[in-house]
């Protein structure tokens, strides 16, 4: 059974459905972190706008309430990523997700969001050995253009977290990460967005788009209690949801009528559920939603707390292409995530897929490898969560309908701090279509398509064999991982 620990006893009741018949200015579907941003930002540059938000759960209900609360400055997974595909920006991009993580932080102040933020920075360790010089070239050419990161050799690295793994690190400060409670930050994301005079509907349920002269109908059924007994049997029980309610049912299941329908009409649409997208069809060529897999510990009590040191409370990954992330948590727990990275045919998503007792298993083996000293300790909170992944590894754009329907998806673990910038770029085709960060090349242009199935889950399994298999063989990279390089695919982390 699932518990997540971000969720844990602090979700308040959704909010009620939408019904009835209405008309706005922009529609905005999904409560997560690209939602919550794009609202934000379209309120705070056109104040009187009508925006309305329609989530089908509550708010970060999906991959906003689910990742390991790293924020990162990253828009492209790393330098060496971003400059594969836009070489000519890579130095812009870099320097807008610096300015992006530093807004968002004086955001959260500003606005008095209480999520646990803390900058703290992130720590890359190498857990094998030839994975050291990696490292140091990777600190060598970094400040050769003046970024602060700082080589620790193995006596430096196993002072600052003791582990018998680590063979080296790097230390980037919090220009650069930042890390916090990513469900805490969503809710207060949603305090402001109502502030600024954004209307937030949970427990509603998108189940159709249609073009009409000057916008879009959206029509939905409500999704909750009122509606079915199942969800309201796991109120009782005290669970946020019954299994089954949320993700891949349609109206015509049963689960609701045609007299349960309604609709509001938009100038725009914005499809903001990232991984949770298959419900628009036109977007699943560009993504697939890769399940990833969390350990969250008891408290650490002042003896284990001591026997690891992380005095500097660092964020921390490691180097390998299946790599772990772990942290601290405000309250002295170790979330321990990552390395299993599965996908469900069909670009399948859904509450039944986030429990997999043999990958919790397998982090909790890997975890004690790292640990030794941390023996006996448990973990009361293991989840899943989808990430949505494209072929470039950054997140996309694009329009349809006439250009009325707007889409920001495929962050890759990053949207955290990323799908703020992306709301400023849906912002703009909405409200200024002559912003010169539309040129951008990576708002301009697509990733290369994932073909459909059967050859897609055939593909994704073998490349994350393929990198298994690197890890394993001190990196090197098989002639299928080689050819993706080549011609600029990036299944490199």
């Amino acid at each position: 059974m699932t518990r997540n620990y971000w969720l844990d006893g602090q979700q308040p009741d959704p909010g009620p459905p939408f019904r009835g018949h209405d008309s706005t200015d922009v529609v905005i579907i999904g409560a997560g972190f690209t939602g919550l941003w794009t609202a934000i930002r379209l309120a705070e540059a056109e104040p009187g706008l009508g925006i309305v938000i329609l989530e089908q759960a509550f708010v970060a209900f999906g991959a906003s309430g689910r990742n390991g609360g790293f924020c990162d400055a990253s828009l492209v997974h790393g330098r060496a990523n971003g400059a594969r595909h836009f070489p000519a920006e890579i130095d812009r991009l870099e320097r807008l997700g610096r300015e992006n993580l530093a807004e968002l932080v004086t955001f959260v102040r500003d606005h008095g969001i209480d999520c646990d933020l803390e900058e703290t920075g992130v720590l890359t360790v190498a857990d094998q050995a030839y994975q050291v010089d990696g490292l140091r070239a990777w600190v060598d050419e970094a400040n050769g253009r003046a970024e602060p990161l700082r080589f620790l050799d193995r006596a430096a690295v196993q002072a600052e977290v003791h582990s018998p793994l680590w063979q080296a690190g790097v230390l980037a400060g919090p220009e650069q990460t930042v890390i916090l409670d990513p469900a805490k930050l969503c809710r207060g994301l949603a305090r402001v967005a109502g502030e600024l005079g954004v209307v937030i509907h949970e427990r509603t349920r998108v189940t159709g788009l249609a073009r009409i002269p000057r916008g879009v109908r959206v029509r939905t059924v409500p999704w909750g209690p009122d509606r079915d007994e199942p969800f309201g049997l796991a109120r009782r029980l005290g669970l946020p949801f019954a299994p089954d309610e949320l993700i891949g049912r349609s109206p015509a299941d049963g689960t609701a009528g045609d007299h349960d329908a309604s609709e509001i009409v938009a100038g725009h649409v914005v499809v903001a559920t990232s991984a949770y997208s298959g419900w628009y069809p036109r977007l699943n060529s560009l993504f697939v939603p890769v399940y990833d897999y969390v350990l969250v510990s008891e408290p650490l009590d002042p003896a284990r707390r001591a026997a690891i040191g992380w005095a500097g409370r660092q964020g921390m990954s490691d180097a390998n292409n299946q790599f772990h992330y772990f942290r601290l948590t405000a309250d002295d727990r170790i979330l321990w995530g990552g390395y299993d990275a599965i996908y469900h045919r069909g670009n399948g998503v859904g509450p039944a897929y986030d429990d997999r007792p043999l990958t919790f298993a397998r982090l909790e083996e890997q975890f004690f490898r790292a640990f030794p000293q941390l023996a006996g300790l448990t973990f009361p909170y293991r989840w899943g969560g989808a990430i949505d992944t494209t072929s470039w590894f950054t997140v996309t754009f694009g329009r349809t309908m006439g250009g009325r329907v707007i889409h920001a998806l495929g962050y890759t673990g990053l949207g955290v701090g990323a799908a703020r910038w992306a709301g400023g770029v849906v912002r703009d085709f909405i409200l200024d279509p002559g912003s010169d960060q539309l040129r951008l090349g990576i708002v301009q242009r697509g990733p290369f398509p994932i073909p459909p199935e059967p050859i897609r889950s055939v593909a994704v399994d073998l490349v994350r064999r393929e990198l298994d298999r690197a890890d394993r063989n001190e990196g090197r990279r098989s002639l299928l991982l080689r050819a993706l390089d080549a011609v600029g695919i990036g299944f490199d982390s």
